[in-house]
């Protein structure tokens, strides 16, 4: 009997209609009850793009949708690793790929939805071929003052230095990315609102647990607001209050920073969102664009 070579059949191309959407804000704007609106009215499903979603345990300082929440609407890349476990933007490239081109077979549409602006870039543009990583260089250059990596920077690669932000980066799918904001008194008092909630439902309980699984071993993971702060009170470092404070600060500053980069990295239609809107006619809108 021969043995036939049956040539590779190319794969049909994506249908318009089942193109990723990506949603993409600050912290507390509403970007998941947005995601799960438009899944419903787009036979989606959502691929959380969050950096600290992906780690089992840090479920109410990162806000992660609740198991009921996410179980009329199927999630993707939240509860993917053990808490003493690395994640980085290339595990989510990977990942995520993948989970969009599963939910595209079963004939669905991904939508990507989150606030970790480097985890968007890498799915959008790729990473390159960028050295594996080394713990020695990263304490090295976590040691080194910024000047001084800067000036190195400027000696090894003036071009980057120069010009360190591309504006015209991500474009791939624009049309179909989008992005939430709100006026800063909104937006903070939706922060400040989240933060309390937190709290409210064992935000402490939930750290002091995950410390002794290990939460400050994983430098990543500790990099997630609230965390760092309520470990620091169960250091005795400061009053609850305080630290209520504290990370209702630190989440606004983050939300300022998220919004300073998906406007520099990323080329994506702003909506801005008024306070009293309903996520469902945010939805009806996204749905009208697309």
């Amino acid at each position: 009997m021969t043995r036939r070579t049956m040539a590779r059949t190319p794969a049909a191309p994506v249908p318009q209609a089942l193109r990723p959407v990506l949603i993409a804000g600050p912290t507390a704007v509403g970007k998941s009850a947005v995601a799960l609106a438009l899944a419903r009215r787009l036979n989606g499903e959502i691929i959380s793009v969050d950096a600290m979603q992906v780690y089992r345990g840090l479920d109410i300082g990162t806000a992660k949708p609740s198991p009921e929440e996410r179980r009329p609407v199927p999630h993707h890349l939240i509860d993917v690793v053990e808490l003493d476990k690395m994640f980085d933007a290339a595990q989510f490239t990977r990942l995520a790929q993948a989970a969009v081109a599963g939910i595209q077979e079963r004939s669905r549409v991904p939508i990507l939805c989150g606030g970790t602006g480097l985890y968007f870039k890498a799915f959008l543009e790729g990473l390159g071929e960028a050295p594996a990583a080394s713990a020695g260089l990263r304490a090295e250059l976590e040691a080194t003052p910024l000047p001084e990596l800067l000036r190195q920077l400027e000696r090894g690669d003036p071009v980057t230095f120069a010009n360190p932000w591309n504006p015209q980066a991500g474009t791939r799918n624009q049309e179909r990315f989008f992005g939430l904001s709100r006026s800063g008194d909104d937006l903070g008092a939706r922060i400040n609102a989240r933060v309390d909630a937190m709290f409210a439902r064992g935000l402490v309980q939930e750290t002091e647990r995950l410390l002794g699984l290990g939460l400050e071993q994983n430098r990543t993971a500790m990099q997630a607001i609230g965390y760092r702060q309520v470990a620091e009170l169960l250091r005795g470092e400061r009053s609850l209050a305080d630290t209520v404070a504290l990370v209702k600060q630190r989440t606004r500053q983050f939300a300022k920073r998220q919004m300073n980069w998906f406007r520099r990295q990323f080329r994506l239609e702003w909506i801005n969102l008024e306070p009293d809107v309903s996520a469902d006619a945010v939805a009806d809108g996204l749905r009208e664009r697309i």
